[in-house]
């Protein structure tokens, strides 16, 4: 039974997550954030039924990878940012390079 509401929580939050990531997509930032929520979201559910018994090693893995996500989105960000002056998505021109 608390299986069923550890579940329901996580796809209410994932729905609720990319929500936030569909409607606020003009900034960069809000837009980083949303996508941290659903990976640390992923990460609680994922620990509360899989890795109850498990080795985790696999968690650790997961967590690294998160953290390199997020460092690239910021540093991505914070160039963006330099380079433009604001994290507006529709300052962006892809086809000047």
């Amino acid at each position: 039974m608390v299986i069923f509401y550890v579940e329901t929580s996580v796809w209410f939050g994932l729905a609720a997550g990319l929500c936030s990531f569909i409607l606020n997509y003009r900034h960069f930032l809000t837009s980083l954030l949303s996508l941290e929520y659903m990976v640390v979201l992923i990460y609680w559910g994922a620990s509360m039924i899989i890795f109850k018994d498990a080795d985790f090693f696999f968690s650790l893995f997961y967590l690294t990878v998160a953290v390199c996500e997020g460092a690239l989105g910021l540093s991505l960000l914070i160039s963006a940012t330099y380079s433009h002056g604001s994290d507006f998505m529709k300052m962006y021109n892809n086809l000047n390079c």
